[in-house]
C-alpha cells in the first residue's frame, strides 16, 4: 500500500487547461461542500436518566429523615408521598387474620389505607364504594387532612356526582399497591423485609375482598353502590359479583369484564422494559436503586393508550418543540432534526414519564397490571378459579336517599325499571364467541341495577367492550342495565376530564 501511495506521488501529470479547469471546480466542491467535522453527539434525553440516578444517589446519602406527608405541600397533587407506620393524611385498618387468595397462597395480614367524604347515615345504608384505577391512591378528593387535590376531585362533593350531602363516600388504595395498601413493597411480617417480588400474585377479587374486610370492620353491612373506573369498573363488577346483597347498584366505566388481547400486549410491554431496567433486579431493589429508567419508559407507553389520536392531533399536531435561544436555527437551511424528544407529542409524552417514574413501585405496577391482565368474568374463568358464583340478590334495589326518606308509593316500585335504557348501542350482529360464557357468569347480577359507561374514543378499553358488558348482562336476565356512550377526544382520561357527561351520567344513576 505504501509503495502504491510513492508511485502516485512521482507521477507527473502535463499541465493543459483542461486540467487547470478541472482543479478550479474541486475548489469551488470543496467550499460549498465542506468536509464534516466529527460532533461529539449530544443525547440530553439519554443523559437525564444519569443525572436522576445521581440525585437519587445524593437524596439517600442524607442523614436527615424524609418530610412527612403532612409537611408535603400540595403541590405534590393526587399522589402524596405516603409514609409508613404512621400515616397523617390518610387512615389505616389493620386486618390482623390471614387473607386467602384466589391462586392459592395467603397474606398473613392486611394494612388498607382509606379515605371517607360525607357522613355517614345512623341506618349506615347511604355508602358508596369508590374504586380506583392502576396506580391511584386513597385521596380521590381534598381532606381536612390533606388538602391537595384528588383524581377524582371534582366528581366528589356537595352536588356533584358523588353528592356528599346524600353518600358517604369511602376510597381504598388497592391491595398491592404503594400508597398505604400492603403491597411488595410493604414490610413481609415473618421475615421483616420488604416482600418484594416474594410478594403472591392477586385478582381483582382478592382486592375487593380486603375492601370488605375494611366494610366489615366499620360495621358497614351494605354499600348503596360499587363505583368505579378503568381498572375501577372490573372491581366494581367483581363487588357485585362477590356480593350481590351487599352491592346495591353498580357503576362501571370504561372498564371490561374480560382483558382483551391488546391491552394484556400493552401492559405486557409495559412490564417487560420495567424488568430489563438492571436496577429492577428480580424486585429486590429496595435497598438500593429503583429502576426509575424502565419506569419512564413504561409510564410513555402507558400514556399512549390513555389518549387518543385525535385529541393529540388537536393539542400537538406534527408541531416542534421551541428551538432554545443558543441553538436558532438558520433560516436559510432545513431546521436538524434532534433524536431525543424533537415533536410536541414526544416532550408530552417524556414529561409524564419524568413525572411518574419515582412517584410510583415498580413492584406495584407490576402486580397490578398482571391482575389486570387476569381479570375474566366468564363462567368457564371462574369456574377455573373455584370461585361459587353467589345467587342473585332477592332482596330489591335500594332507593335514592330523595325517594327513601318518604312514604312507599308506586313510584317506589317503578323506578329501578325506568332506569333500562341504551343510547347509541345496536344489537351485536357479530356477538363475540365467549358473550354466552360471560352472560352465564354475569348471573349473579341479574338483579342489581349497572350503569355501563363508555367513550368511542378509548383505545385501551374499547366501546366494544362496553357494549359486551351491558349485552351479557341483559342476557343474564338484568333488565335494569343503564348504557351510554360518550364521544369526545379524551380517549380513556376521559372518566377523569369529563364532569358535564360521566359525572351527569352518574349523578342520575344514583340519585
Amino acid at each position: 500500500m505504501l509503495a502504491a501511495r510513492l508511485a502516485v506521488r512521482k507521477l507527473k501529470l502535463p499541465s493543459s487547461p483542461v486540467r487547470q479547469q478541472t482543479r478550479l471546480r474541486s475548489t469551488r466542491s470543496a467550499s460549498t461542500c465542506p468536509i464534516p467535522t466529527v460532533n461529539q453527539p449530544s443525547f440530553p434525553c439519554v443523559d437525564a436518566h444519569a443525572a436522576r440516578e445521581s440525585r437519587i444517589i445524593a437524596s439517600s446519602s442524607r442523614t436527615s429523615p424524609p418530610a412527612k406527608p403532612s409537611q408535603a405541600s400540595s403541590s405534590s397533587g393526587p399522589e402524596p408521598p405516603y409514609a409508613r407506620p404512621s400515616p397523617s393524611s390518610y387512615k389505616t385498618y389493620r386486618h390482623t387474620n390471614p387473607l386467602l387468595l384466589v391462586y392459592g397462597s395467603s397474606l398473613p395480614e392486611v394494612e388498607i389505607a382509606y379515605e371517607t367524604w360525607g357522613t355517614l347515615s345512623s341506618a349506615k345504608d347511604n355508602v358508596i364504594l369508590l374504586h380506583t384505577g392502576l396506580s391511584a391512591s386513597s385521596h380521590a378528593a381534598s381532606t381536612e387532612l390533606n388538602d391537595a387535590e384528588g383524581w377524582w376531585e371534582r366528581f366528589i362533593g356537595p352536588g356533584r356526582a358523588l353528592d356528599t350531602n346524600q353518600f358517604f363516600v369511602i376510597c381504598t388504595n388497592v391491595l398491592g399497591g404503594c400508597y398505604g395498601t400492603t403491597g411488595p413493597s410493604s414490610t413481609d411480617p415473618t421475615i421483616g423485609r420488604p416482600y418484594a417480588t416474594r410478594f403472591p400474585v392477586i385478582s381483582i377479587f382478592d382486592m375487593v375482598r380486603a375492601q370488605f374486610c375494611l366494610l366489615d370492620h366499620l360495621g358497614i353491612e351494605k354499600l348503596y353502590a360499587s363505583v368505579g373506573s378503568s381498572m375501577g369498573a372490573m372491581q366494581s363488577l367483581a363487588a357485585g359479583w362477590l356480593y350481590p346483597e351487599r352491592v346495591g347498584k353498580v357503576v362501571s366505566i370504561s372498564g371490561t369484564a374480560r382483558s382483551s388481547p391488546s391491552a394484556i400486549a400493552m401492559r405486557f410491554a409495559q412490564r417487560s422494559v420495567l424488568m430489563a431496567d438492571p436496577n429492577w433486579n428480580k424486585g429486590f431493589y429496595y435497598d438500593g436503586l429503583p429502576p426509575h429508567t424502565g419506569m419512564k419508559l413504561a409510564r410513555q407507553i402507558a400514556t399512549i393508550t390513555y389518549r387518543s389520536g385525535p385529541e393529540w392531533d388537536q393539542r400537538f399536531g406534527r408541531k416542534l418543540r421551541p428551538m432554545p435561544e443558543d441553538q436558532s436555527p438558520d433560516p436559510s437551511n432545513p431546521r436538524v432534526p434532534a433524536l431525543c424528544p424533537d415533536f410536541l407529542i414526544e416532550t408530552y409524552l417524556d414529561y409524564q414519564g419524568e413525572q411518574f417514574c419515582l412517584k410510583y413501585d415498580a413492584n406495584s405496577l407490576i402486580y397490578i397490571s398482571k391482575a389486570m391482565d387476569l381479570f375474566d368474568m366468564t363462567a368457564s374463568s371462574l369456574t377455573s378459579l373455584n370461585l361459587t358464583p353467589p345467587p342473585p340478590r332477592t332482596s330489591p334495589p335500594p332507593l335514592p336517599p330523595s325517594l327513601s326518606a318518604h312514604p312507599s308509593s308506586p313510584r317506589h316500585e317503578y323506578y329501578h325499571s325506568h332506569l333500562s335504557h341504551s343510547k347509541s348501542h345496536p344489537p351485536p350482529t357479530n356477538p363475540p364467541p365467549h358473550l354466552p360464557d360471560l352472560a352465564e357468569g354475569f348471573r349473579p347480577l341479574a338483579n342489581t341495577p349497572v350503569l355501563v359507561l363508555g367513550v368511542q374514543s378509548d383505545i385501551l378499553f374499547s366501546v366494544e367492550q362496553q357494549r359486551e358488558v351491558a349485552d351479557a348482562l341483559r342476557m343474564a336476565g338484568n333488565e335494569m342495565v343503564s348504557y351510554y356512550e360518550l364521544g369526545g377526544v379524551w380517549g380513556h382520561d376521559t372518566f377523569l376530564l369529563d364532569v358535564q357527561n360521566v359525572g351527569g351520567a352518574i349523578r342520575g344513576f344514583l340519585s
